[in-house]
């Protein structure tokens, strides 16, 4: 366990592939990649040890999505052993499923990563978690520590022609559910304001929030952050929105606040 540490970024790289753990696009699906220098292939560890528990546990969450390394009852693609492994978010009964022990291998780096349901193994582009006794290359992985950014990285710009509002119900659409940090510990019955966003821009979208909110400072001092689940870690949203028609959960942070202090971006350009 000594190659992660709470709060850093690390990639996860197949022994047998050469390929990356990647949180696809749509917010849900794992698969492996050969992209390197992308937030997509890059894991903030958070370890967890339960209340009276001798073995501490390590969870992994997207910097992309926010969402956790997770293995599922589903089985694995067709032509593939194990059952399927997928992001999902972190909720009381999802506790065992996203929990993952690193136990290291006599090769350098390597490490095997196992959960309840067995051991998580690269089958080709997609991802499994096997019973399999077996400890070949196949379950090894080969971690790869990400340094920080000193500095948040700029959300992109959106690109291509923006529809009139007359033809804006043509994007795809979702409910966004925000509130900004600390404002539960000021308003007994907080309930999050909620607002339906159509296409995947972050960039419209953390206008939208900072309109909204009646933020008077530079809009890039606002920093909207992904929870996924009540249990969550913050996880600042530098990428477009997933390909998803699900609710998203935005905590949003201002700067100079504790809470925007403590944010850890990785740089994942960095060789």
């Amino acid at each position: 366990m000594e190659q992660f540490q709470d709060g850093h970024h690390v990639r996860l790289r197949s022994r047998q592939t050469g390929t990356y753990l990647h949180a696809d696009d749509d917010g849900r699906r794992v698969s492996l990649s050969r992209r390197r220098a992308s937030m997509n292939e890059a894991w903030a560890v958070h370890l967890f040890q339960p209340p009276q528990a001798q073995v501490r546990y390590l969870l992994l969450h997207s910097a992309a999505y926010g969402r956790y390394l997770a293995s599922t009852d589903a089985p694995a693609p067709r032509g593939h052993s194990g059952l399927r492994v997928e992001q999902c978010d972190y909720e009381p009964w999802e506790e065992e499923a996203i929990r993952w022990q690193a136990v290291g291998v006599d090769s350098g780096n390597d490490v095997l990563l196992r959960n309840v349901a067995g051991r998580l193994r690269a089958n080709g582009r997609y991802l499994s978690v096997d019973d399999f006794n077996s400890t070949g290359t196949m379950m090894h992985w080969v971690v790869e520590r990400i340094p920080a950014r000193n500095d948040a990285p700029r959300l992109a710009a959106p690109t291509g022609l923006r529809l009139p509002r007359s033809l804006a119900f043509v994007l795809p659409w979702r409910v966004i559910q925000y509130e900004q940090e600390g404002a539960e510990e000021s308003n007994v019955g907080f309930a999050w304001e909620s607002l339906v966003f159509r296409g995947r821009s972050a960039y419209h979208l953390r206008k939208e929030l900072a309109s909204r909110l009646g933020v008077a400072m530079d809009v890039s001092n606002l920093v909207m952050c992904v929870r996924a689940g009540m249990h969550g870690r913050l996880t600042p949203l530098v990428v477009d929105l997933p390909h998803s028609r699900e609710t998203l959960d935005i905590i949003v942070v201002m700067a100079g606040t504790p809470a925007h202090a403590e944010l850890r971006y990785p740089d994942v350009g960095a060789d």
